[in-house]
């Protein structure tokens, strides 16, 4: 298998200020070609330090890829450090000025032109990747055999570059094996557990196919990755693996080709033709956002309230308030009667709700941080779980509620 090593470039990820979001994209992208990603380096916009990690990545993997440090503001001091690890001269390239002027003339920044113009300066061995979202170009040059790619920061240049332009050029330049990918979705079972029931089919696994643990909230992904010669062989392997799979946790599967936990609802939720709405408080909107980042969404998804106000529980989702007297706000009971009144406002076939408290400080009721009550309605039947998060910072909080409820309608879609 080729290999690669990735380089971030930047004072400004060093000091915590931005995250890396690049290197795993990347990585990601890298590994569905056959590529491993076996290093990341982070480092600072210094030219020594660029010149010196440059010469390790050489020496470690196939291909290179560095991102950060091409900005007009940076004194092109990653360039620099290309020229010097390259022996190379910087030139100036008449196409890459033309496609920056077109680029700025495009969106009426023109009078921006001589600032950039340090943009269209190469090394004048480099083949370029011209950004068609930005202004720094990607060079890729060569040295013993490594290929190297050299890509700006920001996050949406770079995917287009590397999906459009650098795995294509990768894909002619390395010879590859095939990469076939499948996951099963595994619930109610822990990562330990789950581990002792199939270790002997685990262990009977073909050698070209690798098995990964991936845990995500309460739910565990096993990844089977096959590499090979022939992609519809690696596909009718590992669908065979799978079914000797089934009869071993059968009842603890829930999908065998998604992966993420809301594009397996809303499949379910089109082939029953079914809709929801949602009604939340802790999650603070993080559930509806989970359930519409899926493409066509809206044919399932009616609609959501965050009634984070007692009084807007009240109000909108017609929650008794001598429930909540007597109750509390945070209480099964509310939590009961949101997803009613929630239902009856959107006229779903399913609706859900949340009410908790994510920190960091106690409810206005008193309860403790991490306490959370959610209900999920499918038609007249209801079904509501306390969860105990008290370890969980506020972000984090909602995003594994808003996980473990999407898990929760899907498991019992499939009951049904």
């Amino acid at each position: 298998m080729k290999t690669a090593v990735l380089i971030t470039i930047g004072d400004e990820i060093l000091s915590g200020n931005t995250v890396d979001t690049n290197s795993n994209f990347i990585a990601t992208q890298l590994k569905e070609i056959g590529v491993k990603v076996t290093s990341i380096f982070t480092i600072p916009d210094d030219e020594s330090a660029i010149v010196s990690t440059l010469g390790k990545a050489f020496e470690m993997a196939d291909v290179v890829f560095t991102t950060g440090g091409l900005g007009p503001t940076k004194d092109d001091i990653t360039k620099k450090a290309y020229a010097e690890f390259f022996q190379d001269e910087l030139i100036f390239s008449d196409k890459v000025y033309e496609h920056l002027r077109a680029y700025l003339e495009k969106r009426n920044r023109l009078w921006i032109l001589e600032h950039n113009k340090e943009q269209a300066i190469v090394l004048s061995k480099a083949e370029v990747f011209l950004n068609h979202f930005g202004t720094a170009p990607c060079m890729v040059l060569e040295k013993n055999g490594t290929f190297c790619f050299s890509l700006p920061g920001v996050p949406y240049e770079v995917k287009p570059l590397v999906k459009d332009q650098i795995i294509p050029s990768l894909k002619e330049k390395l010879s590859l094996e095939h990469i076939v990918t499948r996951i099963v979705s595994v619930v109610d079972v822990p990562e330990s557990i789950l581990s002792e029931n199939i270790e002997s089919w685990e262990l009977a696994l073909p050698k070209h196919i690798a098995l990964s643990y991936l845990p995500i909230g309460t739910r565990v992904k096993l990844r089977l990755t096959a590499s090979g010669s022939s992609q519809e062989l690696l596909n009718q392997e590992l669908e065979t693996e799978i079914q000797k799979l089934m009869p071993i946790i059968g009842e603890n599967i829930i999908a065998t080709h998604e992966d993420k936990i809301e594009k397996i609802l809303g499949e379910l939720l089109n082939d029953r033709k079914l809709n929801i709405s949602v009604s939340e408080s802790c999650t603070g909107g993080e559930l509806s956002r989970l359930i519409t980042s899926i493409t066509g969404s809206s044919k399932y998804f009616i609609g959501g309230i965050v009634s984070y106000a007692t009084e807007k529980k009240v109000d909108i989702l017609n929650v008794n308030p001598k429930t909540i007297e007597e109750f509390t706000v945070v209480s099964e009971q509310v939590a009961s009667e949101m997803a009613k009144g929630c239902q009856e406002l959107f006229e779903t076939d399913i609706a859900v709700s949340t009410t908790g408290v994510a920190g960091p400080g106690k409810g206005e009721d008193g309860k403790d941080v991490g306490t959370v009550f959610y209900t999920i309605r499918i038609g007249n039947e209801e079904v509501t779980s306390k969860l105990f998060l008290p370890h969980l910072e506020r972000i984090d909080f909602m995003n594994f509620v808003s996980q473990k409820v999407v898990q929760d309608i899907v498991s019992l879609l499939i009951e049904k």
